[in-house]
């Protein structure tokens, strides 16, 4: 007799996949930025911070920067400081390790 097999569609095919957050900034009077949607926080000092959006890599740059707050399930983060400039960067895809760059 045949086994029956009772699996959900995401056990078939891995992980579920988690809709993109929404994202935004909020500005107020260049000293404090709170921005939603951020998945991590790559890299941060007193003069710039990288921060992970679904919409690329957030870099802000400034003066005295310090982040005051951080929620890892929410996605916010709110920043301080002498904020000079903001700017993203698209994320790159990898098209494979060393080898397969070396091989094409």
């Amino acid at each position: 007799m045949a086994e029956l097999k009772n699996e959900s569609p995401r056990t078939r095919t891995g992980a579920a996949e988690t809709p993109p957050r929404s994202h935004s900034l909020a500005l107020k009077d260049r000293r404090h930025l709170a921005v939603t949607g951020v998945s991590r926080i790559i890299s941060c000092d007193e003069s710039a911070a990288v921060l992970e959006t679904p919409l690329g890599n957030l870099t802000i740059g400034g003066q005295e920067l310090q982040v005051s707050e951080l929620s890892v399930q929410s996605g916010q983060v709110q920043l301080f400081g002498k904020i000079e400039y903001m700017q993203y960067a698209e994320n790159r895809q990898s098209n494979g390790g060393l080898l397969a760059r070396l091989f094409r």
